[in-house]
């Protein structure tokens, strides 16, 4: 990972002295006066049916994990997305651009479509017995449905739980109950780079069948088919040409219905598109999301109404310097916290224009996203490091053939991106003249709490930079827990917590507050530990270095996986990397590290067919973790392989290559979330000749 003098030269678009001293001092005062600046934030932001106690902002702390905002404020998070626009100038203004998997498939709705939409969905709830405070689980595809879907669940007071659509029946069926939720809402199927996903199959899986796999290791889940009431189904084509008359809402021919079906577009249809929005308590839960890719029982965090509301419309607000007429794309699934507060919540709530994408970066080619931004004159473009490093094997091409020239910031999320990725983002797609937004948070956080400024802040390739306003973020000794102190031109290394409660901070894990406590406030008291390694440079910015147990520990020296893997990432040859720790006899721990090649390195130098050029390439980027790091992140292992195991979302499953590393492959647990489980195999196989 580059850091010190190698970043500094690496950063672009110096901003002014004055700019970055008014930050400091605005942050400081956002710290100092915390409380009176979220009240002035909450005011500014959103409209209040009651307001908030001004004397009580904030009450509780991380001691209890009793933490409430606003107490007293009474509102509603759709009335502020959406009644307020359509109230103002804004009803005849696009809210919402979907484009489905087909480049040519594309719908669009202004405020005033979405709000009779939502109601009428609202109606269509009521009418099948959704009340204020039940669970709903949406299990959809991303289409713009699934943005209405959650605001109606919001506009009558009803909890949404989003599961990711690529999770399976078992995972479903787990989070169904966990939740003790009473109706399912999902869809016909969904479409991803032309793949047709059986999602309404899935649901019958989970609520319909018994499911002997899971039901042995948690016998409620037997209950899971008498716990959901209804299962209502939207339908992927009702809204396209594929649908020739109002016949066909008789007659379905994608599913078939079961006796808890309700099928939700003739229902939705039917409905007066009008609905008096409920009165929501500030700590009233908005949503559930579990978070992903962990082992053992998922956590289910709850946010709540009011402080999630600030936190999501603030960060969109700076972090992307939205406006109105800006065309924001956040390329997220709404499957996953990304989605909710930069899909969804928070460019509604600022009024903006939010565009839904529910293809795949290379479908019908690695022009996609190119094109997409192209055509719809996209201003603010939102992706994870992962897809960007996968379009880069590509090479420049695709995106030259664009005009890009409605860009105005690029947005990193999901993991730390390395310096040759990013420099690749801001030159090739950029055109060197947007601002890269590399933001760090989390399922927990709501939104943004480290990251670079537009306009404000310098930007260094890898480093999400200096603390969003009103985060205090702190650096601790692992060992102690005690602060260790920054000083301006020294580096300090440690674990990553923050200080002060913040609007956006999930309130509980769903039924198990001990377990929210356990995770995130006892380890080190009187701070929230956000899980994550940092360094602090010499100039103060930060650089997540991975997961506390993602740092592995050689013969004592404490190494970040994020570092392992930008190291290879940085040789011309490899597109992505993943590192893990394996059991070593000496030295406790060793480095396992996997490398996916770019395509056209790969047939340059015939690695696929030549053994000969596989072990040049292996004994070249080993040399190059030595000569990035040290001697003593040399790697025990490297696999180079054409894929790895990512999820749908594009999200590197490290915890499966840890398992195969440690000879651990009977207890991978659950692949359904891949997009190619079967690289788990090919893995598997070159990891057993590897290490004959």
């Amino acid at each position: 990972m580059s850091t010190g003098e190698e970043a500094l030269q690496l950063s672009y678009e110096p901003k002014t002295d004055s700019a970055l001293d008014k930050y400091h001092k605005e942050h400081a005062y956002s710290i100092t006066n915390s409380e009176s600046f979220w009240a002035e934030q909450a005011n500014r932001l959103i409209d209040w049916k009651t307001p908030f106690d001004p004397t009580q902002v904030l009450s509780g702390g991380f001691e209890h994990g009793d933490i409430a905002w606003f107490e007293g404020g009474k509102l509603n998070v759709c009335e502020n997305a959406l009644d307020r626009h359509v109230q103002s100038d804004r009803a005849n203004d696009v809210a919402l651009i979907w484009e489905g998997d087909e480049p040519s498939e594309s719908r669009s709705f202004t405020y005033k479509e979405l709000l009779h939409k939502t109601s009428q969905i609202t109606n269509a709830f009521a009418s099948q017995g959704v009340k204020k405070g039940d669970v709903v689980t949406i299990y959809m595809p991303m289409i713009p449905e699934i943005a209405m879907t959650m605001l109606a669940c919001a506009r009558m007071g009803a909890i949404h739980s989003v599961v990711f659509g690529g999770f399976s029946a078992e995972a479903l069926a787990q989070r169904i109950v966990a939740a003790n939720s009473k109706y399912v809402v999902t869809a016909d199927y969904g479409k991803r780079g032309s793949k047709t996903i059986q999602l309404k199959q899935i649901v019958d899986d989970a609520v319909y069948n018994k499911l002997p796999s899971i039901v042995e290791a948690d016998p409620n889940l037997e209950g899971v088919g008498d716990l959901a009431k209804k299962v209502l189904v939207w339908e992927h084509a009702y809204n396209s040409k594929k649908r020739t008359s109002d016949d066909d809402d008789q007659k379905p021919t994608t599913y078939q219905i079961k006796s808890k079906d309700v099928r939700m577009d003739p229902l939705v249809a039917s409905q007066r598109p009008y609905n008096v929005a409920a009165t929501m308590d500030a700590e009233d839960p908005l949503f559930i999301l579990y978070t992903s890719g962990s082992t053992g029982k998922p956590k289910g965090l709850v946010h709540t109404t009011g402080g999630y509301s600030v936190y999501a419309t603030f960060t969109t607000k700076v972090s992307f310097d939205l406006s109105k007429d800006d065309i924001f794309a956040c390329v997220a699934d709404a499957g996953w916290i990304t989605g909710h507060t930069y899909v969804v919540y928070g460019p509604l709530l600022n009024g903006g224009t939010t565009f839904l994408f529910e293809s795949t970066p290379t479908y019908p080619d690695a022009g996609r996203y190119w094109d997409m931004i192209s055509r719809h004159k996209i201003t603010q473009f939102y992706t994870a490091p992962t897809a960007i490093r996968s379009l880069m094997r590509y090479g420049d091409d695709h995106p030259k053939k664009y005009d890009l020239s409605s860009l105005k910031i690029l947005g990193t999320v999901g993991e730390p991106i390395n310096p040759e990725a990013w420099k690749w983002y801001y030159q090739v797609v950029g055109k060197s003249r947007c601002t890269v937004v590399d933001t760090y948070w989390q399922t927990e956080t709501g939104g943004h709490i480290i990251t670079n400024i537009p306009g404000v802040t310098p930007m260094k390739p890898g480093s999400c930079t200096l603390p969003m306003y009103g985060i205090d973020p702190v650096v601790l000794d692992s060992t102690t827990g005690a602060i260790i102190e920054w000083k301006k031109g020294t580096a300090i290394s440690g674990v990553l917590a923050i200080r002060k409660p913040w609007p956006g901070i999930a309130r509980t894990c769903l039924g198990d507050h001990e377990r929210y406590k356990t995770v995130y406030t006892k380890l080190y008291p009187g701070y929230y530990f956000t899980g994550d390694a940092v360094m602090k440079d010499s100039d103060g910015f930060h650089w997540i270095t991975g997961r506390v147990d993602d740092v592995i520990n050689v013969s004592g020296h404490r190494i970040g996986t994020a570092e392992i893997e930008s190291a290879l990432v940085a040789h011309p040859a490899v597109a992505q990397a993943a590192a893990v720790g394996k059991p070593h006899p000496i030295k406790g721990q060793g480095i396992a590290a996997f490398a996916m090649l770019e395509i056209k390195y790969m047939q340059e130098h015939n690695i696929e067919t030549d053994p000969a050029a596989e072990a040049v390439l292996i004994k070249e980027l080993k040399n190059q973790v030595r000569t990035e790091i040290g001697a003593f992140a040399s790697l025990d292992l490297l696999v180079i392989s054409s894929s790895l195991p990512m999820t749908r979302s594009g999200k590197i499953m490290r915890r499966i290559l840890r398992k195969i590393v440690c000879d651990e492959v009977d207890s991978i647990g659950d692949t359904s979330t891949l997009s190619d489980p079967s690289v788990v195999d090919v893995i598997i196989a070159k990891v057993a000749k590897a290490t004959k």
